[in-house]
């Protein structure tokens, strides 16, 4: 606990900081709130990747596994860029993905199979996932890291600057009233001396 100084001018920061302190605490706790639902919403959409990618790869592997005939279908695909915005969430800056570029490759359609085309279209379909489910994944990485410092500042409110407020109120109240008696009582004893002595 701070020193604090026992005056009038001390108790009344003191109610000026508690004021502050609870004004202030319920738009931390509103933030925290926040930072907790939109971290809920990026890991239900994260599944939603992760089940999408798994049916994708079950397809396209059953596909390959029969029909391969040693073709590499990672050959004819080449990453050309991604393209990712910022978003904001309770005052945090993320990453949020918008589309993912690929570089054409040309490849001789006679001498490949049919379903060269579906397992490659397929095969750019997970490599989209791949990158959203990295992107979603910093999303929540960075809004964890909010959601921390946030709730260690309402602990921070809620556990130690209030209470603490609110006890050196108390305090500087009860000695300014244990001055005040005194200072009245001093003045009764005073007026009382002054009642005794004889006039000269």
């Amino acid at each position: 606990m701070a020193k604090i100084k026992y005056t009038k001018n001390e108790l009344k920061a003191q109610k000026d900081n508690l004021k502050r302190f609870n004004r202030y605490l319920p738009t931390l706790v509103l933030k925290k709130h926040q930072l907790q639902m939109e971290i809920l919403r990026v890991q239900t959409l994260q599944n939603e990747k992760l089940k999408a990618r798994k049916e994708i790869e079950g397809w396209v592997g059953s596909w390959v596994g029969v029909f391969g005939e040693g073709i590499e279908i990672e050959n004819y695909i080449r990453l050309k860029s991604v393209i990712i915005d910022t978003g904001n969430v309770a005052g945090i800056d993320i990453p949020v993905f918008k589309g993912i570029e690929f570089e054409d490759i040309s490849y001789d359609l006679f001498q490949n199979p049919l379903w060269v085309d579906r397992a490659v279209e397929e095969l750019l379909k997970i490599y989209t996932i791949i990158v959203e489910l990295k992107i979603l994944q910093e999303q929540i990485n960075l809004l964890r890291e909010e959601q921390r410092i946030t709730t260690q500042r309402v602990n921070l409110f809620e556990k130690v600057k209030i209470p603490e407020a609110k006890e050196n109120i108390r305090i500087i109240q009860i000695y300014l009233g244990d001055q005040q008696t005194a200072a009245v009582v001093r003045g009764k004893i005073s007026k009382n001396k002054i009642r005794r002595e004889p006039v000269p």
